[in-house]
């Protein structure tokens, strides 16, 4: 993409087509990201493909979740609430947030909980229909940092985790949710994120170590969504 405004509408169109794909009688499972650049894709949804979704058909979940209320500036559900929820008709009853003000391992539970009886089964999993991540500057996706990769093999659907450096309670999805979606599109646009994705594309040393490399889908399609400005 020659921009991160056309980084947006691509990702837009993308989910334009994948809803319209989906059956009739089926929901579509859309798992969203926190952080800057999904901001953007939020807005350019909320702004452009506001009355070309079905909204009644789409089920909001989210990938991960600090462990703060959801009215905190750090929340996630706040930050996609603010730029797409509150501009699009979607019923509320089709907003599933993470309870961030939650005991994280309580809420791991009662959301995993959620999520199997919302989601659609596919060879035994709940598979979303598009799972949208973004990648930060030390390789982690979600809220699964290189410290604790290990939870890309947990049998659990959702996690307590912790930031390594801050500390911050956190609650994520797993690679079993992750690596069963249809759809996984991995939006890391941006100089400072190139090194990492060019390691990971590349399969330079130390490749395997970073959890955005471990975003493999067991079934479905991974998407990455960059800029021009890679090495």
């Amino acid at each position: 993409m020659d921009s991160v405004d056309d980084l947006a509408e691509y990702f837009a169109s993308l989910l334009v087509f994948n809803i319209l794909g989906t059956p009739e009688n089926r929901s579509f499972i859309w798992m969203l990201s926190g952080g800057n650049t999904p901001k953007l894709v939020f807005r350019k949804i909320a702004a452009n493909f506001r009355d070309v979704i079905d909204w009644d058909r789409v089920k909001i979940f989210w990938g991960d979740e600090r462990c703060v209320g959801p009215d905190d500036d750090e929340s996630n559900y706040k930050m996609a609430r603010e730029n797409l929820l509150d501009h699009i008709p979607i019923p509320s009853f089709n907003i599933f947030r993470i309870r961030g003000e939650a005991n994280p391992v309580e809420e791991a539970v009662r959301y995993s909980q959620l999520f199997k009886r919302h989601v659609h089964p596919n060879q035994g999993f709940p598979q979303a229909d598009l799972v949208m991540l973004g990648m930060g500057e030390d390789g982690h996706t979600a809220s699964i940092f290189p410290a604790n990769i290990d939870l890309f093999k947990s049998d659990a659907l959702f996690e307590p985790s912790e930031h390594p450096e801050t500390r911050q309670k956190r609650i994520t999805a797993t690679g079993m949710i992750i690596n069963h979606a249809k759809v996984v599109v991995m939006v890391a646009p941006g100089e400072a994120k190139a090194p990492r994705v060019a390691q990971i594309i590349n399969r330079l040393e130390g490749w395997d170590r970073l959890p955005a490399a471990r975003v493999k889908p067991e079934n479905g399609e991974m998407i990455w969504l960059l800029d021009r400005e890679r090495p």
